[in-house]
């Protein structure tokens, strides 16, 4: 009965958003009602659960962490948007669109580029919603409509979600597990790895609204290839921090190399000196997202300046303002805008164009961050998770989509792990499974539900205006989230099999 109870206001908003086309905003409203009277009425929010805070401390403190959160993601999505709205008026956009043609005419090979390779690369640089407010502007200006703009980096983001910001919930789980995050590295990559053609086949399909021809299957296939190689590689003898950002970018060298050798571009030129002009707030936002991650002596500090609060009980947020991505979106805008010969007036007129989508998208992110941070605290969430437990045998086929849920309630891998890997790794106890395979199966269902996750959505939605159709998005990445689950809880039980 917890369990229904639990699930109810997700299908609720699943519902809403999916099949009556409701926007995020509203069905998260109704969905933040439906949580609470089930979290107060069921599960005794603020009287058995917290009791010392009483139901209106209670919710007060989760309110306070969903406001907090809200404007943590909204840091990103701010110079995310101002930077679109800046390259869109100065014609850099449109420069940028004729240097990627030049790699190639065909739209859905560039699809597969952008949402295949750029996006696991900015996952694996900076995760938050980085890479889908990156990659949905730029799909949106090779001619895809703004839902599949959004649909395909969060497909794509998938494979290198499990290794995001410099393997963030690889080190999560170790810290929980146990386990060394060198150990927990080579299974869950190997578990993406097997699922990484089933991912680029779906970008093509999605690109190519709903066909998948031959020779664009045959480059999906390359396209896995270059990516898988490097990435296992760097997953089992360099550790957790590279297999996302090394090996998209290894990856994706060797892709467009394969292409211009195998289908070369017929008379496709482009202006050199405006691609570097128009590339220079991106080119800027990497050095510095690789410089702030990969180099101690800037990073450290960096990371020591924390912004933190706490209310009675275990409500509170912390935040690291100079090492925050939002933070490196923000200097890219600014200081690549002026180096474009922007004004301080168009870089003000770009901030305030992006400000007025903003409404609507705060209202649905802390709808959907107050149902996340109700359901963590009033035990809703771990209630899911221990009744998939009563599977027995049948649990390895529905550990990665406990993993999925975790990241579909939170929004994030990383917080996905750390709730639930303690339980992955006693139902492996309980059942006689072996541990790391269910730990890694976590971690790569976590990533998995990053393509429905409804933040990210939310975040992707924004860049491209398309409030209030955050539902066409999910039934996107809807299909290939559970086509994605019920292969990769196939492989996981015959890993379990196998290792058992």
């Amino acid at each position: 009965m917890a369990a229904l109870v639990a699930i109810a206001p997700l299908a609720l908003i699943i519902f809403l958003m999916a099949v009556l086309r409701w926007s995020a905003a509203s069905a998260g409203l109704v969905g933040l009602v439906a949580v609470t009277l089930g979290a107060i009425g069921f599960f005794g929010f603020g009287t058995r659960v917290h009791a010392d805070q009483g139901i209106a401390g209670a919710l007060l403190g989760t309110g306070a962490e969903a406001a907090f959160s809200s404007l943590d993601i909204l840091w990103i999505i701010l110079p995310a948007l101002s930077l679109y709205e800046l390259q869109r008026h100065s014609g850099a956009i449109e420069a940028i669109r004729t240097a990627l043609m030049s790699l190639s005419p065909d739209k859905t090979l560039l699809a597969l580029i952008i949402a295949f390779f750029f996006a696991p690369f900015m996952e694996g640089a900076a995760g938050f919603g980085t890479p889908i407010a990156l990659a949905a502007p730029l799909l949106v200006s090779l001619g895809f409509t703004p839902v599949v703009a959004v649909a395909l980096p969060l497909i794509g983001h998938v494979v290198g979600n499990s290794f995001g910001a410099l393997g963030t919930p690889i080190f999560a789980q170790a810290d929980v597990s146990g386990i060394s995050a060198g150990n927990i590295a080579p299974p869950t990559a190997l578990l993406q790895a097997s699922l990484a053609p089933v991912l680029a086949l779906s970008i093509v399909f999605i690109a190519q609204t709903g066909r998948c021809r031959a020779k664009h299957a045959a480059w999906a296939v390359v396209a896995a290839a270059c990516l898988v190689l490097p990435y296992l590689g760097l997953a089992a003898f360099v550790g957790p921090e590279l297999p996302a950002l090394a090996g998209a970018l290894i990856g994706g060298l060797a892709f467009v190399f394969v292409l211009r050798r195998m289908d070369p571009p017929q008379g496709q030129m482009f202006d050199a000196r405006s691609l570097v002009w128009a590339a220079i707030p991106y080119a800027l936002l990497v050095g510095l997202i690789l410089v702030t991650r990969l180099v101690p002596q800037i990073r450290d500090p960096l990371r020591q300046v924390v912004l933190e609060w706490r209310l009675p009980g275990p409500f509170g947020g912390r935040i690291t303002p100079l090492y925050h991505p939002g933070t490196m979106l923000l200097a890219g805008f600014l200081c690549g805008g002026l180096l474009q010969g922007r004004t301080l007036a168009e870089l003000a007129s770009a901030v305030a164009a992006a400000v007025r989508r903003l409404v609507p998208v705060a209202i649905a992110l802390f709808a959907m961050l107050a149902i996340a941070r109700l359901m963590v605290h009033a035990g809703m969430t771990q209630a899911l998770a221990v009744a998939a437990t009563g599977t027995g045998w049948a649990w390895p086929l529905l550990a990665p989509a406990v993993g999925a849920l975790g990241s579909f309630i939170t929004g994030s891998t990383t917080a996905s792990n750390i709730l639930l890997t303690d339980l992955q790794q006693a139902a492996a106890t309980e059942l006689g499974l072996p541990q790391l395979t269910l730990i890694a199966a976590q971690g790569f269902g976590a990533a998995i539900g990053n393509s429905v996750a409804l933040h990210n959505i939310i975040t992707g939605a924004a860049t491209v205006g398309l409030q209030g159709r955050e539902g066409d998005i999910l039934r996107k990445t809807g299909p290939v989230c559970l086509i994605c689950l019920a292969s990769g809880g196939v492989v996981v039980l015959a890993a379990t099999l196998w290792f058992s």
